[in-house]
């Protein structure tokens, strides 16, 4: 036993045991992975399309030397692509699994994206979804801003004073010299329902749908304050023509072709699989806390 010891603690010996180890692992390796071609050809297609990203990029061709450079370094990638999947480095590997789902994804987009829709289809889908396309409605008006907290109780008294002065000058008024500082301004040209609500809040904005255009009028609540408005135009709402918005109308009828073809392609491969779901463990300590809280309400 002692001899033994003493050879099996000899260098040259334990090399060749660590070789003979690697040996058997390489091999097992090599039986469990996939066969794969020992023969790289770079296509005349490969060519152009290392020509053209690399004219993209750099907007203009490459030297026959960078050109080289490129099918030198795609041949390199190939091999080292070859190598990592035949080993099977490209398994339980998160980002790649996360790629080559991206990339089956977008050959089914790519074919929904190719389709052209028709003017009836277009129409359809405008048809379908009135609420995305809808003009909404427009208003054009001059206000003076009355400030509550410089006006105090005297801001009613000032407000009926303020807008009878304004009646008298009608659309002659000098805005601007009226009233209390407004950030916002005192002319809004054509300004949408949903910006009206936004500036000056839903109070407001329902307000200017009870007026009549031509006259000064208010005072109506803001979340600022007091304002007295002259509506000079109020253009209603309403569902626009086809031509008004036929790229909106496309650019929508297309994302749902591809949302569409991403759920048709999932349905037909799953028709190939089994799918079972098993029941997760519990976290540790779950049952303990589970246990706990039916402890507590029982008491």
């Amino acid at each position: 036993m002692p001899a033994l010891k003493r050879i099996l603690r000899e260098p040259l010996l334990q090399f060749l045991l660590l070789g003979g180890a690697i040996f058997a692992v390489s091999g097992l390796l090599s039986n469990q992975a996939p066969a794969r071609s020992s023969t790289i050809v770079v296509t005349q297609g490969r060519i152009e399309s290392l020509t053209a990203a690399f004219s993209l990029t750099w907007q203009r061709p490459p030297t026959p030397e960078e050109l080289q450079g490129l099918i030198r370094d795609y041949v390199r990638e190939e091999a080292a692509v070859r190598e990592a999947v035949a080993l099977g480095l490209d398994r339980d590997d998160v980002i790649i699994r996360r790629r080559l789902r991206q990339k089956l994804e977008f050959v089914s987009e790519d074919i929904a994206a190719r389709a052209e829709p028709s003017d009836d289809q277009l129409r359809a889908w405008l048809t379908a979804h009135p609420g995305d396309f809808r003009i909404e409605p427009n208003y054009t008006f001059s206000q003076v801003y009355l400030d509550p907290g410089r006006r105090g109780a005297n801001l009613a008294r000032e407000a009926a004073l303020l807008l009878a002065r304004l009646k008298r000058e009608g659309s002659r008024a000098d805005v601007a010299a009226e009233g209390d500082p407004f950030l916002l301004g005192h002319q809004f040209e054509a300004l949408p329902a949903r910006d009206v609500k936004s500036q000056f809040g839903g109070n407001f904005a329902a307000a200017l749908d009870t007026l009549r255009p031509g006259r000064w009028q208010g005072p109506i609540e803001s979340s600022y304050g007091l304002h007295l408005v002259h509506l000079h135009e109020r253009v209603e709402g309403r569902m626009p023509a086809l031509s008004e918005v036929r790229d909106a109308v496309r650019r929508e009828w297309s994302n749902a072709q591809r949302v569409e073809a991403n759920e048709a392609l999932y349905r037909k491969l799953l028709e190939r699989y089994s799918v079972t779901i098993e029941k997760p463990r519990p976290a540790a300590g779950a049952d303990t806390a589970a246990e706990e809280r039916r402890g507590e309400r029982r008491r």
